[in-house]
């Protein structure tokens, strides 16, 4: 198989001098290319590193995650910025809203996530969404921005088929993890009836393992667990599940289908 981690955080703690094993790890199991969402600037040295080493499968992304917004989240954007500027970037994000663990910072949320569009907009990158109790919200705000150009991923989708039908009708794609195969999750039910042509599929490793490895961490070697369950739910072959998402992946990164 050819896949993709659309959404891997390879630069985490929990991988500590053990990146390069599981990146040739997940290589043993198909998965040729990694691209790795920003958290903040604590992490963008980490994240230059693992790109020099891994220079034609790792693909970087700059952004604030909404967890990282804080009082002095402008001078966090500057440093986005910044790393946007000057380097080889793939992406935009992630960023979007958590409402999930703390509401302290809403709109100061709301308000990066804005220039995190406007940088997808401008720089004409995709732009990759964190929705947690928030996927209203962030879908209403790329709502506003409709017809003008932005695309993304709304990463670990985890929405109703109606609100699937909304950002595909917004040119964004579903980002499915981990989470496909939770029992009760409820999510496999959304990916029986969603067309593959609207689907990436990501790890979003160290975080959300699949069955059988849930509870442990993550990696992006789990990342065909995740196909196999795709393919289970739409009852296709996984090796079309792998095709039609790395296509996806790749035409949204606007890089060639090789």
């Amino acid at each position: 198989m050819n896949l993709i981690d659309t959404h891997t955080h390879l630069y985490a703690d929990e991988f500590k001098n053990e990146e390069s094993e599981i990146i040739l790890r997940a290589m043993d199991m198909g998965v040729k290319r990694f691209f790795l969402p920003a958290i903040d600037s604590n992490y963008f040295s980490g994240m230059v590193e693992l790109k020099k080493s891994f220079p034609d499968a790792i693909y970087l992304m700059a952004g604030l995650h909404p967890c990282s917004v804080n009082e002095s989240y402008k001078e966090e954007l500057n440093k986005t910025l910044d790393f946007l500027l000057k380097n080889e970037i793939a992406g935009i994000g992630e960023t979007g809203l958590d409402f999930y663990w703390d509401k302290t910072f809403v709109i100061q949320q709301i308000e990066s996530l804005h220039q995190h569009i406007e940088w997808a907009l401008k720089y004409k990158k995709p732009l990759i969404l964190h929705t947690r109790n928030s996927i209203r919200e962030a879908i209403d705000i790329v709502s506003e921005y409709k017809g003008k150009g932005l695309k993304g991923i709304f990463h670990c989708f985890s929405g109703s088929m109606e609100e699937a039908s909304e950002i595909t009708d917004l040119n964004f794609l579903l980002g499915i993890g981990g989470v496909v195969t939770f029992k009760n999750s409820g999510l496999d039910k959304i990916v029986e009836k969603a067309d593959l042509k609207d689907m990436v599929l990501e790890t979003d490793s160290p975080y959300l393992a699949p069955h059988p490895c849930r509870g442990i961490r993550n990696e992006s070697s789990y990342l065909p667990l995740i196909a196999e369950k795709v393919a289970a739910v739409k009852n296709i072959d996984v090796n079309e599940v792998a095709e039609i998402t790395t296509y996806n992946a790749l035409k949204l990164f606007n890089m060639n289908n090789d």
